[in-house]
């Protein structure tokens, strides 16, 4: 009897499991609980990440590089000198670009000259065909006095043969005279045609040292926005080819969250709600947000091959549409948020 009652387990051993899996069990309850209320009162998603702008800078001209004057990762500004391309050939160009332009201003002083030389041609033209009809007036005046004179027997044949000769030689200078002015007047209009080609042509070269000037301008490379380079993707030395990626930014001044939210939440997502964003590198980092705009089309609309899911698919997949959310408080978390960090978004209902 007294080993039986030594065996007997106290009371004690048998309440502290009892203890423990209730207050489990109650926990769990609990956690069940707000995770349900949580659900109940919140739309969440994990499929979201931060954003920012990635501008690309490219090369407008083919050569060599110089010089490179920033790093990976290093934060620039806007203006920013970043590279050299090698511009000893398109001087070279340049200068004879410049040499063929002098040229072409002196043709056209050349030709304008000329043009001078022939007006005054014309004008020397003109009047000699003055003197000449003076001339050509009074022998035939001559000529019709001396042929009454004649008629009269005032005069010899010989007289009257020197009239009528004078009158003929009169007529036919007046001829060439005219000739003479039209010469020197059509060679008036061409001397002024060539000209304005002189002045075109002048023209078209100076525009192609513009060109060469600013292709001058694109072997300096600079920065168009301030933030961050990634990684550079040339060397010194290499040659490059017009269109060729050299740097990206990523400018630090924007940055914002896509959220895609399956099709079966948007019926209570807004524009102008405010959000919660827990980003997973920060995870004690309380971060507000906005929305800002939905996206008209799915995310998957914007692949490649973008599923239909009204061709009759054995299995139909939920469909995510991109949500904009503008972070509150932006400049505050500036230097701790970078682009491609995946966040929790979770709206209050």
């Amino acid at each position: 009897m007294e080993t039986e009652l030594l065996n007997e387990p106290p009371k004690s051993r048998k309440i502290l499991p009892r203890i423990i899996i209730s207050t489990v069990v109650i926990i769990g309850l609990i956690f069940l609980t707000k995770e349900v209320w949580f659900a109940i009162h919140h739309e969440e998603t994990d499929n979201a990440q931060i954003e920012m702008r990635m501008v690309p800078i490219l090369s407008r001209v083919t050569g060599y590089v110089d010089k490179i004057y920033a790093d990976d990762y290093s934060t620039v500004t806007k203006g920013q000198l970043l590279m050299l391309v090698d511009s000893a050939d398109l001087e070279l160009q340049l200068q004879e670009m410049q040499a063929d332009f002098s040229q072409s201003q002196s043709d056209i002083e050349n030709a304008r000259a000329s043009l001078v030389n022939a007006e005054a041609s014309l004008a020397s033209a003109k009047g000699n065909l003055e003197v000449v009809r003076l001339r050509l007036s009074k022998t035939s005046g001559d000529l019709k006095r001396d042929k009454s004179l004649f008629d009269g027997n005032a005069i010899t044949q010989k007289q009257m043969d020197d009239s009528k000769s004078a009158f003929d030689v009169a007529s036919m200078q007046l001829e060439t005279s005219q000739i003479d002015v039209k010469v020197a007047d059509t060679r008036l209009a061409v001397l002024s045609s060539l000209i304005k080609k002189a002045q075109a042509q002048a023209e078209i070269k100076k525009v192609r040292i513009d060109q060469q000037r600013l292709k001058l301008s694109y072997c300096r490379i600079y920065a168009i926005t301030d933030g961050k380079l990634g990684k550079r993707n040339i060397d010194q030395g290499q040659f490059i080819q017009a269109g060729t990626p050299l740097f990206t930014i990523v400018n630090t001044n924007s940055q914002w969250v896509v959220a895609n939210f399956k099709e079966s939440q948007l019926k209570n997502v807004h524009v102008g709600q405010t959000v919660h964003l827990k980003i997973d590198g920060y995870p004690n980092l309380k971060v507000e947000g906005k929305i800002v705009s939905l996206s008209d089309a799915t995310g998957a609309k914007f692949s490649l091959l973008p599923p239909d899911n009204a061709t009759g698919n054995f299995v139909k997949v939920t469909q995510r549409v991109p949500v904009r959310i503008e972070i509150m408080d932006e400049a505050r978390y500036k230097d701790v948020l970078r682009a491609g960090m995946s966040v929790v978004v979770s709206i209050p209902l």
